[in-house]
């Protein structure tokens, strides 16, 4: 079908359903990753929840984007390309997330995000010294009041600005969080209710350092703090989840030529 607009003819693409976009998607991602010898990591969403993310990694997730006036306003495009399974891969890296998302075409979405300051971290440790008592309870959020606040404080927390965040979608949509963007940022938080630890990989800090200062105290002085410490291998068989080792801090990812590259704003509603 033909219309005519300021630019002179143009014709609509021929319709294409979801399940025709990410059938042609995942034939196009199966050639990329080919090459790369690795497998997709699709984002499922595992319940019938009315609400996207369950625990309290992917809600507090989610929650930071929505705080922002200029990320809340155009996230609700992605709510649905998420739903409906077109991120066909989501990879989590230190400060670094890659992804596909089926549509008119398999389109390449990279979010980076900057190292977290020293500083701040450094206050986030000392506002949770002596308050977490083990890893198990800090990958369920099972926390307090206090520790939750300081966590997800809007300045002083562990979650990112918007400011922190560079975006980039290889579609031709000019928009600063394109619908692809979107569905990938709501993406990361399906994939933190699933494996919370990659939340501090994502931020490229180091739990450990939240624990540590937990016991710097009188356990450290009665013994070891090594002792008090579960093996990996136990700790993930009593959580249920395949742990992902804390990186060393990373200087910032290189920029890489990008179809387009955005920094969203600070905006604050």
């Amino acid at each position: 079908m033909a219309w005519y607009g300021n630019g002179g003819w143009d014709y609509y693409p021929p319709y294409m359903s979801v399940a025709d976009k990410k059938a042609h998607g995942a034939r196009a991602l199966a050639k990329l990753l080919r090459k790369s010898k690795r497998t997709a990591e699709p984002v499922v969403i595992a319940h019938r929840k009315r609400q996207l993310t369950i625990t309290f990694w992917g809600k507090a997730w989610s929650d930071n984007l929505e705080r922002y006036a200029d990320l809340a306003n155009r996230l609700p495009r992605g709510r649905a390309y998420l739903r409906n399974g077109s991120v066909l891969d989501l990879a989590i890296a230190g400060g670094r997330v890659e992804a596909h998302v089926a549509g008119s075409e398999l389109y390449r979405v990279t979010i980076g995000i900057a190292p977290m300051a020293k500083a701040r971290w450094r206050r986030v440790v000392a506002r949770c010294t002596g308050r977490i008592g083990s890893l198990v309870g800090l990958l369920r959020g099972e926390l307090s009041d206090d520790v939750l606040a300081a966590l997800t404080h809007a300045k002083d927390g562990l979650f990112p600005e918007p400011g922190e965040l560079e975006l980039d979608c290889s579609c031709p949509d000019s928009a600063e969080v394109c619908k692809h963007v979107a569905a990938v940022l709501y993406g990361v938080g399906i994939r933190l209710d699933a494996k919370p630890e990659l939340f501090f990989v994502l931020r490229q800090v180091d739990q450990a350092e939240l624990l540590r200062s937990a016991t710097t105290g009188a356990v450290s002085r009665a013994r070891p703090a090594a002792g008090k410490r579960i093996a990996d291998d136990r700790l993930s068989a009593v959580f249920g989840i395949e742990l992902e080792e804390a990186p060393v801090r990373a200087r910032r990812p290189a920029r890489a030529n990008k179809s387009r590259r955005s920094r969203v704003s600070q905006g604050r509603r």
